[in-house]
C-alpha cells in the first residue's frame, strides 16, 4: 500500500510561483507514472500532469508551458513547478500513482489559491 502526502500549497498572487510537492512511502514509486491532479466540489477532477516511470510527461492544454511535473525515483517524492498562476488554477490538487492507465494510490490533496 502507497502512502502519498502533498505539501507546497498556499495562496498567491496571480503572476506568482508555487512548487508542490508529493512524498511516497512505500516500495515501487520508480516503478509507476505519477501524476498531479486537481479537484473542485461539483466538478469533474482534471488530470494536470502526468510523468511516467522513465520520465515522459505529459500536460493539459489549460497548464501546458506553465507547469513543469517532475520526480526523483531516489526520494520517492513528485513534484509540481507551477509558474504564472491564474485565478484559474485555484483548486485542491491532488497526486496520483498508477499503472497501465489505472490510477490506484491518492494523496489527501493541497489547496491552491490565487488570488489578489
Amino acid at each position: 500500500q502507497v502512502h502519498l502526502v502533498e505539501s507546497g500549497g498556499g495562496l498567491v498572487q496571480p503572476g506568482g510561483s508555487l512548487t508542490l510537492s508529493c512524498a511516497a512511502s512505500g516500495a515501487f514509486f520508480k516503478d509507476n507514472t505519477a501524476a498531479w491532479f486537481r479537484q473542485d466540489p461539483g466538478k469533474q477532477r482534471e488530470q494536470v500532469a502526468a510523468i511516467s516511470s522513465v520520465g515522459n510527461t505529459h500536460y493539459s492544454t489549460s497548464v501546458k508551458g506553465r507547469f513543469t511535473i517532475s520526480r526523483d525515483n531516489s526520494e520517492n517524492t513528485l513534484y509540481l513547478q507551477m509558474n504564472s498562476l491564474k485565478p484559474e488554477d485555484t483548486s485542491v490538487y491532488v497526486c496520483s500513482l498508477g499503472q497501465f492507465g489505472v490510477f490506484h494510490s491518492w494523496g489527501q490533496g493541497t489547496q491552491v489559491t490565487v488570488s489578489s
